[in-house]
């Protein structure tokens, strides 16, 4: 039997964060090491406009950097965060920043919308009962839930406007987008192995239970 993972933060639903991507040739292909602002502060919109990728990059010898966010979160809680790289701490414009994750991009630096990627991240996400979440479903009845949303590409989009996004979305042949609301409490926990994660042509993130 397997233990169920312990929940160690709540009240995470609408919190912000920012996470800059700095990308590097590591073996023939793209990697992509995650910073973000996690647990450590909001990513203030002042400092967050400041970012110049083109200097990042330039300064830590990648060959690009994406700016990823602002972004909200859309679950509910955090439980354990397992360290798959050295959690070193770096300022970008004032901004405290955690290095969280790595995401092997291959030969695609800029992955297309609704195209799946591969996270080393080391985390367990909590959905409460009774809340709502908004999904992705794939042709094969495949349901990625929406971890988070981004005001970066589109800086209108709330919360309550997630309800009708589906209307907005460009889905390939066959997907769906749907909200419900949950009976049970959803976990995905990717403490020990990769998460799977896509996101919409708004930059919106989701991941697949596990």
């Amino acid at each position: 039997m397997t233990d169920r993972p312990q929940r160690l933060v709540s009240d995470m639903r609408g919190v912000r964060y920012g996470e800059v991507l700095v990308v590097s040739l590591a073996d023939d292909s793209l990697r992509a090491e995650v910073y973000g602002t996690q647990m450590l502060n909001d990513c203030p919109q002042e400092q967050w406009e400041g970012l110049d990728a083109d200097a990042i990059a330039k300064e830590m010898g990648a060959v690009f950097v994406k700016l990823n966010g602002p972004r909200h979160w859309c679950l509910d809680g955090l439980g354990t965060k397992v360290a798959v790289v050295e959690p070193v701490l770096r300022e970008f414009n004032g901004i405290m920043m955690r290095r969280i994750a790595t995401v092997e991009l291959g030969g695609q630096p800029q992955a297309a919308p609704y195209t799946i990627r591969h996270v080393n991240r080391g985390a367990t996400f909590f959905w409460d009962a009774g809340r709502p979440v908004h999904e992705l479903v794939d042709p094969a009845g495949t349901a990625y839930v929406m971890q988070a949303y981004c005001i970066g590409v589109d800086p209108t989009i709330t919360a309550e406007s997630l309800h009708t996004l589906g209307d907005r979305l460009a889905m390939p042949d066959g997907w769906t987008y749907r909200t419900r609301v949950l009976d049970d409490e959803l976990v995905v926990d990717t403490t020990t192995g990769l998460a799977t994660v896509l996101q919409d042509e708004f930059e919106n993130t989701y991941t697949l239970p596990s």
